[in-house]
């Protein structure tokens, strides 16, 4: 605890101290998204709310704490995948709950009707091979390398897109699981999301829907005309009922996932927030045991945050503005 407090005092003083030259801010190219697995660098902003560039003084006090960590401790969110084409749910103006009527399915609805299953495969089937075709952003690839230099201890991510992933992370929990797994609530079958992608056309030869909006977890929205005489596959194992295997509105994530994490912060130095606002209470509660903790904390994201009364730092840019600009 003593080491913990000691960088903690470390970095306030640092925020007092004579800054260095001015950090230049490289320019992000804006482009539509790549339909590879391979990191896209450039940005997409279709679903990325309106936002002042980076403060200058922010970024070199955010320099300053990302320096003066040694074992860093990232929470990212919505917003960090949002500059790859992702859209949230909650962004000001841009976000599913700003343009849409639709909501995410809730778990207790999912389980107790048939029809309800029917109409989330019917567009999660019509949603994921375009949610699958979305490449990692800078940000991403950004985590990624300070994984890969030391500097990053552990990474959760709040998102069910893989994208840490596919960007080579490996230090990371999927919090809420992903949606690039299929799993059975009766037996512990796991299959690959592209596999369930098979099954469902094995099983509906000739059913077809298109749909142009999309949700953070592929959901799109289709009519009840268009979902009618779609079947859902089951479990060829025991017949049970098949559900991605992320964490849906109104459900719980499990305990041993919950209890490792607690570890790795436990294990880190400083916490960094990367696009998230922390209104969900499954991040929010790693954030108020790092305060507990006496840890640092930085928040980096575009307009308030449930977590922002507790950080240190806050820093209300865009994540691919800001991070790419931190020199290790």
């Amino acid at each position: 605890m003593q080491t913990i407090e000691a960088v903690s005092m470390l970095f306030r003083s640092l925020r007092n101290l004579s800054r260095e030259a001015p950090l230049q801010l490289l320019p992000v190219r804006c482009q539509s998204n790549a339909t590879s697995t391979e990191v896209n660098t450039a940005a997409n902003f279709h679903f990325v709310p309106v936002s002042d560039p980076a403060d200058l003084q922010d970024i070199e006090e955010l320099q300053d704490f990302v320096r003066t960590s040694k074992r860093l401790f990232v929470i990212t969110g919505a917003g960090i995948s949002t500059e790859s084409g992702i859209p949230d749910y909650r962004s000001e103006g841009v976000g599913l709950y700003a343009r849409s009527d639709n909501r995410p399915v809730q778990y207790a609805d999912f389980l107790s009707s048939s029809a309800i299953r029917q109409r989330y495969w019917a567009r999660n089937y019509v949603g994921w091979p375009k949610f699958s075709s979305f490449s990692p952003n800078v940000s991403h690839k950004t985590l990624s390398g300070w994984e890969a230099v030391g500097k990053l201890h552990w990474l959760v991510t709040q998102n069910v897109d893989s994208l840490h992933v596919k960007a080579g992370s490996r230090k990371v929990t999927e919090l809420h699981g992903s949606a690039a797994r299929v799993m059975c609530l009766s037996c512990p079958a796991v299959i690959p999301r592209h596999d369930m992608q098979k099954r469902i056309k094995h099983l509906n030869p000739v059913w077809h829907a298109e749909s142009q909006e999309m949700a953070p977890d592929a959901d799109v929205f289709l009519t009840p005309e268009q979902i009618e005489g779609f079947t859902v596959p089951t479990c060829t194992q025991c017949g049970g009922i098949l559900k991605p295997q992320i964490v849906f509105f109104g459900d719980n994530v499990a305990k041993p996932t919950v209890q490792f994490v607690h570890r790795m912060l436990e294990e880190s130095d400083a916490m960094l927030v990367a696009g998230s606002s922390l209104q969900v209470y499954s991040a929010y509660r790693f954030v108020s045991a790092a305060r507990d903790q006496k840890k640092p904390i930085a928040v980096l994201n575009i307009g308030p945050t449930r977590g922002d009364k507790l950080a240190d730092l806050k820093v209300s840019a865009r994540c691919g503005d800001v991070l790419p600009q931190i020199q290790l």
